[in-house]
């Protein structure tokens, strides 16, 4: 899941150069002869790439040329010009064509690796600005949601019909597989794009306190109404609103919520006449509603009012082939929000984030990439950065088997297994002693370093050891980590 360079350069030795540098910093690279074939790559949904090295003087298509291509149909993407000369005005009209770096050749390998991470950091942080404004804008579209898995594209397909109509829309799942996502992409689609999207989570709201929030008050209605209060249904005049746990409302507040639904107005607590609303409701929930209306806990008729387009989301389980494009896009996110500088989750990463069951689903696997990209020391997340999951799943994430003993002329012998040449610890000595607290343990740290290619944070999560004892104790014991770290 590396992210892909693409090298557009006519100099096939500039381009075998420029592809050892790229590949050396761990990213994925492909090169086009020239401008034409290199937009037909930016621009395949299946290949592409995640920022452009483009030269400035070709035969053909030029690279101005080339660039604004590419500026048209994919504005997004991040180019880096190079050019054989450095002259300001070149770089000035480059820059306000849309380049978002320029690199004078020859170039340091150091430099346009640090001009590739730059490009993609500045694109994280574009993506994530433009992601916000679209939300906080009532914007968002079915673009926006990460959904290519089979099962997703019924689910697609029945949103945007609901986004044609004002049809008061049920959404059903687990918790955390993305319903008020949904539902903003719902009004982002709409005719009432634009306009509010008020999200009230109703098991969040005190019992007492709900048709207040719900429907708003006057000012002096009960004990503490200070002001006059407008109410949820009233912020989302013209607009959506999203009623989340919709079955933890009190019945009370179902017959009010009921007569909102069918007569187009509320009744403020204390005011003297209702007020007209123009509002579409979509609704959500983890319950069983059908269950909750015969046990008694819901109206039936309000029921009925709400279940007009049921739209049921999959659990991420179902959906496993989105996870890879989550990830990636959750990296991002806190690549931006963090500063961090993750290119990406390893292969066996990936596959063990695929093999998990996520009964959180979808906010379970953000909070887990999210501490990932906190503890990750290198710049690709690895399984070991995901401890809460590696820890778990042991036919992906755990140690591999150890050689089984082979007994020695004398049974006195241990027999320790080896990985890349450090033996593992043994308490017992030839002569049948027991050996030092002490040496046992040097032993085991610099076993697990060594198993564990110097990344601290597994080998004292293993080792069951704060970081701040394990690295005091490599001092003690004069181990190195560092070498090995960046051996690895």
């Amino acid at each position: 899941m590396a992210k892909t360079v693409l090298v557009i350069d006519d100099d096939p030795t500039q381009r075998r150069l420029l592809t050892g540098a790229v590949e050396k910093a761990g990213f994925a690279c492909r090169t086009a002869p020239d401008g034409e074939t290199g937009v037909a790559i930016a621009t395949d949904s299946n290949a592409g790439a995640d920022v452009v090295l483009l030269d400035l003087t070709m035969p053909g298509l030029s690279g101005m040329d080339t660039l604004e291509m590419l500026t048209e149909r994919r504005p997004e993407l991040p180019v880096v010009m190079l050019t054989a000369t450095s002259g300001i005005d070149t770089i000035v009209s480059a820059m306000r064509a849309g380049a978002v770096d320029f690199i004078v050749k020859p170039a340091s390998p150091e430099r346009v690796v640090v001009s590739i991470r730059n490009a993609l950091k500045l694109s994280s942080l574009t993506g994530e600005v433009k992601r916000l404004t679209r939300k906080s804008e009532g914007g968002m579209s079915f673009d926006d949601m990460i959904a290519s898995a089979p099962i997703m594209r019924q689910v697609m397909r029945l949103g945007q019909r609901a986004a044609a109509s004002d049809i008061p829309v049920l959404i059903l799942g687990e918790s955390g597989v993305g319903k008020e996502v949904i539902a903003r992409c719902i009004q982002g689609a709409s005719d009432r794009s634009g306009k509010p999207f008020i999200a009230v989570n109703c098991g969040a709201i005190p019992e007492n306190l709900v048709e207040s929030i719900l429907f708003g008050h006057e000012k002096g209605a009960f004990t503490g109404a200070v002001a006059r209060s407008a109410g949820k249904f009233v912020e989302a005049d013209g607009g959506t609103l999203f009623l989340d746990e919709i079955g933890e409302l009190p019945l009370e507040t179902q017959v009010k919520l009921l007569r909102a639904l069918q007569e187009g107005e509320v009744d403020p607590v204390g005011a003297r006449r209702p007020v007209k609303v123009d509002v579409r409701i979509i609704s959500a929930t983890n319950r069983d509603l059908a269950s909750r209306v015969k046990e008694g806990a819901f109206r039936e008729d309000l029921y009925y009012r709400m279940n007009v387009f049921p739209l049921e989301l999959p659990a991420l389980r179902e959906r496993l082939e989105d996870i890879p494009a989550l990830v990636d896009h959750f990296i991002g996110r806190f690549n931006a929000s963090e500063g961090a500088r993750i290119g990406g989750a390893s292969d066996d990463a990936v596959k063990m984030l695929c093999a998990f069951d996520w009964p959180g689903n979808v906010r379970q696997l953000e909070n887990a990439v999210f501490r990932a990209v906190v503890l990750c020391e290198t710049d690709t997340l690895q399984p070991h950065d995901f401890p809460q999951i590696s820890g778990v799943m042991p036919e992906i994430a755990a140690l591999p088997d150890v050689p089984a003993r082979t007994a020695p002329a004398n049974d006195d012998v241990p027999v320790a297994p080896v990985v890349q040449g450090v033996a593992s610890p043994v308490a017992v000595i030839e002569d049948g002693d027991v050996r030092s607290l002490s040496d046992v343990e040097r032993d085991l740290i610099a076993y697990a370093i060594e198993h564990y290619a110097g990344h601290m944070s597994e080998v004292s999560r293993r080792l069951g050891i704060g970081r701040s004892t394990l690295y005091r104790k490599v001092r003690e014991y004069g181990l190195d980590s560092d070498a090995k770290r960046e051996a690895g």
